[in-house]
């Protein structure tokens, strides 16, 4: 990834991961109905705490909830930082 940006202390770069476009019926859902994302590809990690580790890693896709993180959009793409804590799971 050629994304020059690396987060700071336990804060975490995500690339939201769209949600389905069609129900599995095969109806088609309208902007207007569509939920933000809540799950996404960890793209960058800061390098934690002195007292925490970091948990996720580069690469891990990831659970987190609806209005977590703090939206960007870096080189045409959007992005959500956030904190680790906001993270729900790993998948």
């Amino acid at each position: 990834m050629g994304l020059n940006i690396q987060p700071l202390s336990d804060r975490v770069l995500i690339e939201p991961i769209e949600a389905e476009q069609k129900t599995a019926s095969g109806l088609y859902i309208p902007d207007t109905a569509k939920e933000k994302p809540q799950q996404g590809k960890v793209v960058a990690v800061g390098n934690g705490k002195k007292d925490h580790e970091m948990t996720v890693k580069v690469g891990d896709t990831v659970l987190y909830g609806k209005y977590s993180g703090t939206e960007l959009k870096l080189e045409g793409t959007d992005y959500l930082m956030m904190r680790e804590d906001d993270i729900l799971a790993i998948v």
